[in-house]
């Protein structure tokens, strides 16, 4: 099963699940990770499994914020609901998030991103 998201579930992440329901700064940033996560090539998706589609909406949104605060926390959050929404058992201790946030703003690519996010899942 493949999940698409989209910006009402983006929206609603971050009402959820960030501190104080932060504004959106940057509208583009949302609608580059919904398209991001979905892209195909030749109907092919890029990110064919739930950990790498994972990946890229935290990597994007890590490095490009949408929100006035709290971007790193909201970027896990999401990835973490997604895997979730997706069916995977997941489990992650805040130093795990940390340590994720901190791996992606040191430029991990997508694919190291998604191995991370492995490690979440049983």
């Amino acid at each position: 099963m493949t999940l698409s998201v989209d910006l009402a579930w983006l929206l609603m992440v971050a009402e959820q699940k960030t501190p104080g329901d932060p504004r959106v700064t940057d509208w583009g940033a949302l609608v580059a990770a919904v398209s991001r996560h979905d892209a195909e090539i030749f109907g092919v998706p890029v990110y064919g499994d739930p950990h790498l589609r994972a990946a890229a909406l935290l990597q994007l949104l890590l490095h490009v914020p949408a929100l006035e605060h709290s971007n790193a926390l909201y970027a896990c959050a999401v990835a973490y609901g997604y895997l979730v929404a997706s069916g995977l058992d997941v489990a992650a201790s805040p130093e795990r998030v940390r340590d994720l946030a901190r791996l992606v703003k040191a430029g991990a690519d997508v694919r190291a991103v998604a191995a991370e996010l492995r490690g979440w899942s049983a």
